[in-house]
């Protein structure tokens, strides 16, 4: 995954940080000419950065100050101690500041002279040190002498200490022999091998920081492992390569194996990856190591003993783990960072069973934002980042279509620049068939997965289930066989799916694009012969030429979708379909053509008309979806085996009797035409959803009792609904939800009904008439209903009464009897302050009055209120929150002149009510003028803010 832009410098200036790999000290009449020009040009075809002092003659006694910061600025040094080295005060001195540089590697190379000699300072060392020895001697200023003999015993110590290091002796030696080893030697010890160019990333300079900030906490005495997390493609291993580059020097040891999911598929790849850690963290031989058990105990024990900076990228297993690190703990100080697309498989390793587990942060990467991605398009696709203004409008579609996905940005950006395409191309087959590149990568999610169970699972939610709420779409297909209880946590884990805060199933638009890739390769010629059949037009041909077979068990057909779909755009595959050519003129024609086809339909048979008969060979449909369909034939023709059956627009005027529905688990008939549900009560003892909203012919409902499973009923919006609701509804033990809001001509309300309903949580009633169809007087929720709310269950959690015509004393002392209620919404309502009995609901999180335009205050609002929305509130005059509460919630609400504080938030009052020491301490003198003026105090800052006018 390759994503590229500028960092910015605050990350990166916050590691350690080098001008070169190595800084070469030598005597240059000795060697300049010869060994270490040699030597320089080696190391500088093996890409090793060195500083080479190039000044012929040196002038002077002391190290120039260029030559001091180059030595601070290196990571390591090579001496080469030949004949005359000593008798050069820089050298020496070069050779004392390198000796006391922290955590720097030196390597001496003795080029003709003895180590005993350099240790002991003897020959033509011995001389050299006589001679400096001699100049301290003969200087007559105390001061000089002084600093000649401190200098002259930092090069004794200096010359004894280098002499003890590992170094190499050329004496009889080859020299190109020497010298390739002494490169090899010098690689071997500064990791080159792990050095690589640092990325450049686009859009993750938060994850950066993050990152950053993880490394560089030493505060714990724990080791720490980070988990970065998301789907295939989203940068992890980018990201994680590029924090690794900017702070492996930070660490005693470090290592970066990459690929490892990958590589445990090769033979001894689990072998090799252990041997190659044990290579970067333990200087000793690994070499002969031939068994994983082994290799782990000898990692545990590096990784015990040392201070490591290690990166695990690309975990599938935790299994894996338990190699790679082992159980035996971490050096204080270490830092793991593991990139995985399943979130919970590090915790699952044996390291966090132990008594003191390390201490484990997740990080989830998501995508790029708009601006960014279109940076990343534009590097991709024109080498720089911008796009051309011609280009602007097609890359903007493209982005619209990656969803902030850099993998398919990158792929999309190349294959304009490197093949033949346009950008028309390309936007053509958008969403018609997924790129080769971004499906491998993408399908390695799904092909890992634990069992077959949960690939069918991720193929039903991206055809069919996406956007629809979690708990719906886990009892439908549960009911079908597809599945299994843990599936949708399994197929978050490993980041194919999300769940949004409203609890609805969300994906990526490329991932549901694979899903649904994968069940058309099952049959790609042949679409009756595929599990699933979603495409409108696939959709169509097989009905109408009725191609149904028993290998489908799913169907979603929405003839108002397709209609759409055709006359949307004109691209030129459905302009061809009509015979009109492909040329940008024709756009308008083409839109007028469908304008006139529209209006046309309604008086011939409509492309979606089809029999029933057509269902009739589909025998294992389970899942069917027929939207705004015109159906001929009977119903008994339907499969018996549906579970789900959704037809938005249904046309008859009640559900036919032939019509089997023995194991329907929801039925969603959605804006249809039906004027009473059945002409005979039915018994469906596996119904759990059923949705009648905006079904505005509906007159009544019937009864309920043959539905004893019943979690979900929706009759919103259903306005022409007269009856009262039916007390049956209240013997629905199961009934979870039950929203009735928008039925705004609905008879008197039973509040009998809710005395059984021990499991409703969920009640809209909003938007109802308040006057009943007989007498003004005669109210389905009274003026002052008490009993209507002294009958709501203590179970409710979500109650909605927006726009019932409610007043303050429409509302009871309190509500005590609603113990478990988190949110309540009075939208709409002509009160002028917020209900007294609001204040006893002690786990209400979530308060809304928005559009109450009489409302003036809200008072001690409750103590776990995390959310008021007081928006378009025009009458708001004070907000003021519960003396205890220490967290504010969220508050959303509309400026306006009557608003004059929110407590904690903001306040507002004349300055002449003002404290005179605040006003001089903000520069006012003349007191007496500042009456009439309004001042804004923000208390959560302490900043005071003038608003009004000053009148003089």
């Amino acid at each position: 995954m390759v994503v590229l832009t500028e960092i910015s410098q605050q990350s990166s200036s916050s590691s350690t940080t080098y001008d070169y790999d190595v800084f070469l000290s030598f005597r240059g009449e000795d060697t300049r000419s010869n060994f270490t020009d040699h030597l320089l040009k080696a190391l500088r075809e093996a890409t090793i950065d060195t500083f080479f002092d190039d000044s012929e003659i040196r002038i002077g006694e002391f190290l120039k100050p260029k030559l001091e910061n180059a030595i601070k600025a290196s990571r390591s040094s090579i001496m080469v101690l030949s004949k005359n080295y000593a008798s050069s005060t820089w050298c020496l001195d070069e050779l004392a500041l390198i000796m006391e540089q922290p955590n720097h590697i030196v390597y001496p190379i003795f080029y003709h002279v003895n180590p005993s000699d350099v240790r002991k300072q003897r020959n033509s060392f011995g001389d050299a040190m006589a001679e400096h020895k001699q100049r301290m001697e003969s200087e007559s200023d105390e001061e000089k002498r002084s600093q000649w003999a401190q200098r002259i015993k930092q090069w004794e110590k200096a010359l004894t200490q280098v002499a003890d290091l590992k170094g190499v002796e050329a004496n009889g030696r080859a020299e190109t022999i020497l010298i390739e080893e002494i490169v090899k030697e010098i690689s071997s010890r500064l990791d080159l091998h792990k050095r690589s160019e640092i990325p450049k990333l686009f859009g993750m300079e938060w994850s950066v920081r993050n990152i950053t900030s993880f490394l560089k906490d030493g505060s714990g005495q724990r080791a720490e492992i980070l988990t970065i997390w998301g789907m295939p493609g989203i940068g992890k291993t980018y990201l994680a390569n590029y924090v690794f580059q900017l702070h492996y020097l930070d660490f005693e040891r470090s290592c970066f194996l990459e690929d490892i999911e990958r590589r445990c598929t090769q033979p001894n790849g689990l072998l090799d990856l252990q041997k190659q850690l044990l290579k970067d963290i333990q200087a000793r031989s690994w070499m002969d190591i031939d068994n994983v058990n082994e290799a782990t105990l000898k990692i545990e024990k590096s990784l015990f003993m040392n201070r490591t900076l290690l990166v695990l990228d690309g975990i599938s297993k935790f299994e894996q783990l338990d190699v790679l690190i082992g159980t035996k703990g971490l050096h204080p100080g270490s830092k793991i960072i593991i990139t995985s697309k399943n979130e919970s498989l590090t915790e699952k390793c044996r390291l966090f069973q132990t008594e003191v587990p390390p201490k484990h942060t997740k990080h989830r990467l998501q995508g790029l934002n708009d601006e960014e991605s279109l940076q990343l398009l534009s590097w991709h696709a024109f080498g720089c980042n911008k796009p051309n203004k011609g280009d602007k409008k097609q890359l903007i579609k493209v982005v619209e279509y990656c969803q902030g996905y850099p993998l398919a940005l990158k792929v999309l950006g190349s294959s304009f620049r490197s093949e033949d395409a346009t950008w028309e191309d390309i936007l053509e087959s958008l969403g018609k068939e997924i790129n080769p590149d971004i499906k491998k990568v993408l399908k390695i999610s799904y092909d890992t997965l634990p069992s077959e169970k949960d690939k069918e699972l991720f193929k039903y939610i991206a055809c069919l289930f996406f956007g629809e709420d979690r708990k719906f779409t886990e009892d439908i297909l549960k009911a079908c066989g597809i599945g299994k209880s843990s599936g949708i946590k399994i197929l978050i884990n490993r980041c194919l799916l999300t769940v949004q805060s409203s609890d609805k199933l969300a994906m990526h638009q490329l991932l549901q694009d694979m899903g649904r890739d994968i069940v058309h390769q099952e049959s790609p010629k042949k679409p009756w012969k595929r599990s699933i059949l979603w495409h409108h037009e696939e959709c169509l041909d097989v009905l109408q030429n009725r191609q149904g077979t028993t290998i489908t068990q799913g169907l979603a057909f929405d003839m108002r979708t397709f209609e759409n779909e055709i006359w949307k755009e004109p691209s030129s595959a459905n302009m061809q379909m009509f015979g009109f050519r492909s040329y940008p003129s024709f756009s308008c024609l083409w839109w007028l053509f469908g304008w006139v086809s529209g209006m046309c339909s309604s008086s011939r048979k409509t492309k979606g008309d089809f029999e029933t008969l057509a269902l009739s060979e589909m025998r294992n449909l389970k899942l069917l979806q027929l939207n705004y369909v015109q159906l001929s034939g009977s119903y008994k023709n339907f499969p018996h085996g549906i579970r789900w059956l959704c037809m938005h627009g249904f046309p008859l005027s009640y559900i036919p009797s032939d019509l089997q529905m023995e194991n329907l688990v929801a039925l969603d008939l959605s804006n249809s035409k039906l004027q009473q549900l059945w002409k005979k009560p039915k018994l469906l003892r596996s119904l759990k959803y059923l949705n009648l909203s905006s079904c505005h012919e509906l007159v009544r409902v019937g009864h309920f009792s043959g539905l004893p499973l019943l979690e979900r009923l929706t009759l919103a919006r259903c306005s022409s609904l007269l009856e009262e609701l039916p007390r049956s509804i209240g013997k629905l033990k199961n009934l979870t939800q039950l929203l009735i809001d928008g039925c705004s001509n609905l008879g008197e309300f039973p509040v009998e009904i809710f005395k059984d309903m021990e499991s409703l949580k969920v009640l809209y009633a909003g938007n109802i008439n308040m006057k009943s169809h007989g007498s003004s007087s005669s109210t389905m929720v009274p003026r002052t209903p008490v009993s209507f709310v002294s009958s709501l269950p203590r179970s409710l959690v979500t109650l909605s009464l927006k726009k019932c015509n409610l007043h303050n004393e429409s509302f009871p002392m309190d509500f005590s009897n609603l113990p478990m209620l988190k949110n309540l919404f009075l939208d709409g309502n002509p009160m002028d302050s917020m209900p007294d009995c609001v204040r006893s609901l002690t786990r209400l999180e979530t308060l809304s009055f928005s559009e109450c335009m009489k409302l003036k205050t809200v008072l001690c609002a409750p103590i776990q209120l995390k959310e008021l929305d007081v928006y378009l509130c025009y009458s708001l005059e004070k907000i003021k929150f519960h003396p205890e509460k220490s967290v504010l919630p969220r508050v959303f609400y509309h400026p306006n002149f009557n608003l004059t504080e929110i407590q904690h938030i903001f306040k507002r009052q004349a300055l002449s009510e003002i404290d005179e020491e605040v006003l001089c301490s903000l520069g006012w003198i003349n007191i007496a003028y500042l009456n009439n003026c309004g001042f804004l105090k923000a208390d959560c800052l302490g900043m005071y803010h003038l608003t009004g006018r000053i009148l003089l």
